[in-house]
């Protein structure tokens, strides 16, 4: 492929991948509005459930949120029963404390996102084993050039 059909065609790549981004951010906004919460809510919420349980401060460093705006959300998400707060066991420090995901709220998150999952289960079907290995390749290499950008923007 030529230079300027290469060039073309990453164009694409990155312009289907704003929509995307775009795209869940709006049904994100959507599931979060049915759950009374507010979008960062949701994001960290996303973030115990995925890699908790989570000390404030490193689910802060996490969701790129100062501290005091985390303490916020999770009283925000314990009153909604969303979180518990619990002593961290393995914490040097005895007033420790870990955040984790109540199990039993899932089924509502996966009932509002069930529609997606669905229409990402459809659009997977037409691809062979080999395709989607190349997509999820693509995917979380994005993510980590991602990941990257956004350390290197946090630390000036």
């Amino acid at each position: 492929m030529g230079s300027g059909a290469h060039r073309r065609s990453t164009v694409a790549v990155k312009d289907a991948l704003r929509e995307l981004r775009n795209q869940l951010a709006l049904l994100n906004h959507q599931v979060s509005g049915r759950l009374a919460l507010k979008d960062v809510d949701l994001d960290c919420l996303e973030l115990i459930a995925r890699h908790g349980p989570l000390g404030p401060s490193a689910l802060a460093r996490r969701a790129g949120l100062h501290p005091a705006t985390m303490t916020g959300i999770l009283d925000r998400l314990q009153k909604g029963g969303w979180i518990v707060r619990e002593r961290d066991p393995g914490a040097a420090d005895r007033r420790a404390v870990a955040v984790r995901a109540v199990r039993g709220r899932n089924s509502e998150l996966f009932r509002l996102y069930s529609g997606m999952n669905t229409a990402m289960d459809d659009l997977c079907a037409d691809y062979s084993e080999a395709e989607l290995d190349l997509i999820a390749g693509f995917l979380r290499r994005a993510t980590s050039a991602g990941h990257t950008a956004t350390g290197d923007l946090a630390n000036g």
